[in-house]
């Protein structure tokens, strides 16, 4: 924060900033790993022809039974990577977005502001993440598939330059429009929400772990309420193949018509609890790791021992 009501203070570097926005990411993604691999399951289920999962937890015994316990971490490289791009982007041009706001109007932003801002961090994210969101969708739904079939990916490193060969540069777009959608929805709630929360929540709890938690929550709730058909329809572009010369799909929207026509409405809904106990958990350590790095830096660089953190 550059000023506090026209009181200058130290700043935090924008390229610690982004470093601590990722770095949030990065851990809390070693935490939930495994239910956003059962989450893309879900997503997946019924693309082959069938019907293969009822629910979250036939998914992960079939997942212990034919795979073991370490494949819940399949993709876990192309996840980190994503973070270390997606949001490193997002949290740290959001956090910068809003010291330019408090700088300018020396307040904290409105809805519509907070809103705005988090539409363009979650834009540049996702356009920075979504090469790795590709190899991950693959890494993780490919022990489903006939051995035949299978991609073979050994890392993300491995996955990028397979994909170059075999299907061009773009192809690590592919599904950019509504992975850039759905990041816009998720940060235009998430980020909004978890800001606005958290002031409103201040009347009633004290500023530390206990507000940052509870205003995290509504914010991961609310987030994946909003974001879950736009992630199915990214997840479903991103791993389908070619039939007959012909792409799957066309599009975010001819997956979800499709989705309703065969599998109704709810259907994108589809992985809701896996998605819910993943992004509200990650949605929660994120923020909560951010606070507490900010509130490190804060302390142990800018000696500022009276700041409890720089609020994202």
């Amino acid at each position: 924060m550059a000023l506090v009501y026209g009181v200058e203070k130290k700043t935090v570097p924008a390229y610690m900033k982004y470093a601590m926005g990722g770095t949030s990411g990065m851990l809390a993604t070693c935490l939930v790993q495994p239910m956003d691999l059962l989450k893309t399951r879900m997503q997946i289920s019924g693309t082959l022809g069938a019907r293969e999962y009822r629910s979250s937890f036939e998914v992960l015994s079939k997942v212990f039974k034919n795979e073991g316990v370490l494949s819940l971490y399949n993709g876990l490289s192309a996840g980190l990577m994503k973070q270390a791009t997606y949001t490193t982007a997002r949290m740290g041009v959001y956090q910068m977005e809003l010291d330019w706001y408090r700088m300018n109007y020396e307040n904290d932003p409105s809805l519509v502001a907070s809103m705005t801002m988090g539409i363009v961090a979650g834009a540049f994210g996702a356009m920075f993440g979504n090469p790795a969101e590709v190899a991950l969708v693959r890494m993780m739904s490919d022990n489903r598939l006939m051995p035949e079939d299978r991609r073979n990916y050994k890392n993300v490193g491995d996955a990028f330059v397979k994909i170059v060969k075999d299907e061009g540069v773009v192809a690590l777009w592919r599904g950019c429009l509504p992975t850039v959608g759905r990041a816009m929805v998720v940060n235009m709630v998430q980020l909004a929400s978890y800001s606005l929360m958290k002031n409103h929540l201040r009347g009633y709890i004290d500023e530390g772990i206990p507000l940052h938690l509870s205003a995290a929550m509504m914010s991961g709730l609310l987030s994946s309420l909003a974001s879950m058909p736009l992630d199915l329809a990214k997840t479903r572009i991103q791993q389908m193949r070619m039939i007959e010369g012909k792409p799957e799909y066309s599009g975010a929207i001819d997956v979800l018509k499709k989705v309703v026509k065969n599998e109704g409405a709810f259907a994108m809904w589809k992985g809701f609890t896996p998605y819910l106990i993943r992004m509200g958990p990650h949605t929660i350590l994120s923020f909560v790791f951010l606070e507490q790095m900010n509130k490190a830096y804060n302390k142990h660089v800018l000696g500022d021992s009276q700041s409890d953190s720089s609020e994202p």
